[in-house]
């Protein structure tokens, strides 16, 4: 399976803030700005989602906002965030994104 991911280039700041503005998807980014590949398994662990099947629907949007890498391994799917294009097209904005996002984890909202 081939996925349509857009080039560096193509990523526009409305649609990564439209990708990100859903309370789910900035769980799966936050999680994947660890670092590394996940597969989809292990995602949905860790946020408690108990069906791929909600997931893919948030996995396109995330790929073709630029958001994030998906590309099959065997019977799944791996997940990388696109940290690197991200900064390069709009330097901070992840950052602050995710910075805001723990702020509001903290404060309880």
């Amino acid at each position: 399976m081939s996925y349509r991911h857009p080039e560096r280039d193509q990523i526009r700041v409305d649609d990564v803030l439209s990708a990100l503005g859903n309370p789910l998807r900035l769980s799966v980014i936050r999680l994947l700005d660890a670092g590394g590949d996940h597969n989809c398994t292990s995602v949905l662990t860790a946020l408690g989602v108990p069906a791929k099947s909600t997931m893919t629907h948030h996995w396109r949007v995330l790929r073709e906002s630029g958001v994030i890498w998906q590309r099959p391994s065997g019977r799944e799917n791996l997940l990388t965030l696109r940290r690197d294009d991200l900064d390069a097209r709009y330097p901070g904005l992840l950052d602050a994104v995710l910075a805001g996002a723990r702020a509001d984890e903290l404060l309880g909202g």
